[in-house]
């Protein structure tokens, strides 16, 4: 008892990062505009947990997670503009051809950029494994502020792929963390996968009814 207390004390800051980091995917797959303000206060916190851990990518990842969370709560609660101009809910996307390859080539460079810095400027032991997660998930995350579905098949990957950098570095809590991220990120891209499909069957519906309307009044 005396000795899991001792664990717990030193890594209060990790758990706590973990358990607002469940908060943080359940409220992404739900769409919940509290995503951001929770996102916000897990990265902070994993910021002192990286640095200490001498995971250096993922600790400027997590600065970029505190950026990004404000544009995402931004992007959010504004919405996406109409032609009235004015604005309605941020809805589910699928990705382009054109963004993937865009993203894709952000990754690359990101990656190979986090990779040169880390192996020659840095005592990180894992450079090329820190380096493709941080830059997958700088990706992920920009897509999830935009709502695009894929986002999801990105995180399955990272977070299956940080579940054995964290454990080479001894963040158990993380990796059961990182165990439950892979299969809730396979839970929100059914769920907004599902909800997809309702919105472009609505959207169907609504085309249809706008062309009949159409023909009366030209009638």
């Amino acid at each position: 008892m005396e000795i899991m207390l001792k664990w717990l004390l030193g890594n209060y800051i990790e758990l706590l990062g973990a358990i607002l980091g469940f908060a943080y995917v359940f409220f992404s797959i739900r769409q919940n505009i509290l995503t951001w303000p929770v996102g916000l206060l897990t990265s902070a916190l994993y910021i002192w947990v990286f640095f200490d851990s001498k995971l250096y990518a993922d600790m400027g990842l997590q600065m970029y997670y505190v950026a990004i969370s404000i544009y995402g709560w931004y992007e959010w609660l504004r919405g996406k503009s109409t032609s009235s101009d004015s604005h309605e809910a941020l809805k589910i996307s699928r990705i382009t051809m054109h963004l993937g390859l865009v993203l894709a080539l952000s990754s690359f460079v990101i990656f190979m950029l986090m990779w040169y810095i880390l192996k020659n400027y840095t005592d990180s032991p894992v450079p090329f494994a820190d380096s493709l997660a941080t830059a997958l998930s700088i990706v992920a995350t920009w897509m999830l502020a935009r709502k695009i579905l894929e986002h999801w098949l990105v995180w399955i990957f990272v977070d299956a792929f940080s579940i054995a950098l964290f454990w080479y570095k001894g963040l158990y809590p993380t990796v059961i963390l990182f165990v439950v991220y892979t299969l809730m990120a396979f839970v929100g891209f059914i769920e907004w996968k599902k909800e997809l499909a309702v919105i472009s069957k609505k959207w169907e519906v609504g085309s249809w009814k706008w062309e009949v309307k159409e023909i009366r009044n030209k009638k």
